[in-house]
């Protein structure tokens, strides 16, 4: 089952670097991203979608993102959080503008769909180690989510 995962940052480029990170490990088969979407609350409150495009070559995938990420929302969010944010092809970037205008001016939110768990979760883990951001809404295990928010929270390691 997909996982969605939407981590809020207050710097205007971290969810794009965090993204490009993301991308790197699909590259190297360490993770199964379906989808990613980066929202950019610049200084005046306007916010920008940047849509990472559909991360396989198989280009029914949006439409399993899609679907994934409906369902995702429908079972986690808080009673009428998301009405009105959802139309019959999945969620719609209104939804993913008012979330990330919640957030303050000259921040980012990233949206990550990760398709399927994955066995290098130390390693995915440690690659985002000291990213910073703040887990805004996830359907990972509760779990799950302390890891990720300790990892992305955790000062940087010194590599040699």
């Amino acid at each position: 089952m997909s996982r969605l995962v939407v981590v809020g940052y207050n710097e205007p480029y971290k969810a794009e670097e965090v993204r490009l990170k993301l991308q790197k490990l699909q590259d190297e088969h360490l993770l199964d991203l379906a989808d990613v979407v980066v929202a950019v609350n610049d200084e005046k409150g306007k916010v920008e979608l940047h849509h990472g495009g559909t991360l396989s070559a198989d280009k029914a995938v949006y439409g399993g993102f899609c679907g994934s990420l409906t369902n995702v929302i429908l079972m986690n969010a808080a009673a009428g959080a998301a009405s009105g944010a959802l139309t019959d092809v999945g969620i719609n970037d209104h939804f993913m503008k008012e979330l990330s205008a919640t957030l303050i001016p000259g921040s980012s939110t990233l949206f990550v769909l990760v398709r399927n768990p994955t066995p290098y979760r130390d390693r995915v883990l440690e690659e985002l180690k000291g990213s910073g951001g703040k887990i805004l809404m996830t359907s990972l295990s509760h779990e799950d989510k302390n890891r990720l928010q300790a990892a992305l929270s955790a000062a940087k390691s010194a590599r040699a």
